[in-house]
């Protein structure tokens, strides 16, 4: 499912204009899969996945897998649940689990956190894969879209996006071109 109409017109005046499109970075956002509802006592952060959120995150790994969409780099929240679906779709694409970088802000992080981690990157990743939690990863989807609008990334959402820059310290809102979508239960 893609996102956002206005996306496809500019890539169409990028290669009308012959930008050099190797020169675009791709950024998929994703929301960890489900988890169990927390044990008495148990905190938010030590949650795990359930039986739906391990099926779930090979199965969304293969989609990308698919097309293609290989990440060079993989950021996540520590959180238990956001690590463990991290762990699980990189070992489906063949992306070695101890080069996943963790951050603790992305923990529950807002959108202004999760693109602030981003630029910071430095480096030749040009697919960068980002774990984390709603509503931060889904408000962040939308101002990254110059497209259409997600009301909500159900757990194991992934968002995927192309922008044009050379370096993510310059990653801005509604640049994200290229936009799409695609959730577990998407059947189209």
């Amino acid at each position: 499912m893609s996102l956002g109409k206005a996306s496809k017109s500019k890539l169409q005046v990028l290669e009308a204009e012959e930008v050099d499109t190797s020169a675009m970075r791709r950024l998929t956002l994703v929301r960890h899969a489900k988890a169990d509802t927390p044990l008495p006592g148990q905190q938010d952060w030590d949650r795990v996945l359930d039986r739906r959120g391990q099926h779930d995150a090979p199965e969304m790994a293969r989609r990308l897998r698919s097309r293609k969409l290989k990440p060079d780099l993989i950021l996540s929240s520590p959180a238990v649940r956001a690590l463990s679906t991290a762990s699980i779709m990189a070992r489906e694409l063949k992306f070695p689990a101890d080069r996943i970088a963790q951050d603790e802000r992305l923990y529950l992080a807002d959108p202004k956190r999760i693109i602030e981690v981003v630029r910071e990157l430095a480096g030749n990743a040009r697919h960068v894969m980002v774990f984390a939690h709603n509503p931060g990863v889904t408000d962040c989807a939308n101002k990254l879209s110059a497209g259409e609008h997600i009301d909500t990334m159900p757990t194991c959402a992934v968002f995927t996006a192309c922008f044009a820059i050379d370096d993510w310290s310059k990653l801005d809102w509604e640049s994200g071109l290229v936009a799409e979508f695609d959730y577990p239960r998407n059947l189209a």
